[in-house]
């Protein structure tokens, strides 16, 4: 039984793994790795579904009755197309990120953020109370 579903537990396996790296990692690399490894998940399990047991690609000959759907597969060649893309575009935003804040820690880059905007407001408040002292002279 279990030996029949062994792609199942594999996809069981793989989804749990990388939505656990998505979740614990803060490092916006592990972040995309965790999605890459939940989107192969999925990938399997697409194939998965569409394999028929004892079917044949989808090719007229003699003897053969039972044919495989490919249009899961191919979907499936659809999307790592598309993965591959995405994941290409999320290192080229971590590698920006790095070179604007020095980290791709998501704990540092919301602390710099936050010092940042303090200084902001504290620099506005200053401008503005200056401003207002020469208002009233």
């Amino acid at each position: 039984m279990i030996v029949g579903l062994f792609n199942y537990w594999i996809v069981i396996i793989l989804m749990m793994a990388g939505l656990y790296i998505v979740m614990s990692s803060g490092h916006l690399v592990k972040k995309i790795i965790g999605l890459n490894v939940f989107q192969t998940s999925v990938f399997i399990f697409f194939i998965s579904m569409g394999t028929v047991d004892g079917g044949t690609a989808p090719i007229l000959k003699d003897g053969f009755t039972v044919f495989s759907n490919p249009l899961p597969h191919v979907l499936i060649l659809t999307a790592i197309v598309v993965g591959v893309a995405t994941t290409a575009l999320g290192l080229a935003i971590s590698v920006r990120v790095f070179e604007a804040y020095g980290t791709v820690e998501e704990d540092e880059i919301t602390a710099i953020d936050r010092d940042n905007r303090k200084r902001e407001i504290s620099v506005s408040t200053v401008v503005t109370e200056s401003a207002q002292k020469e208002r009233d002279q």
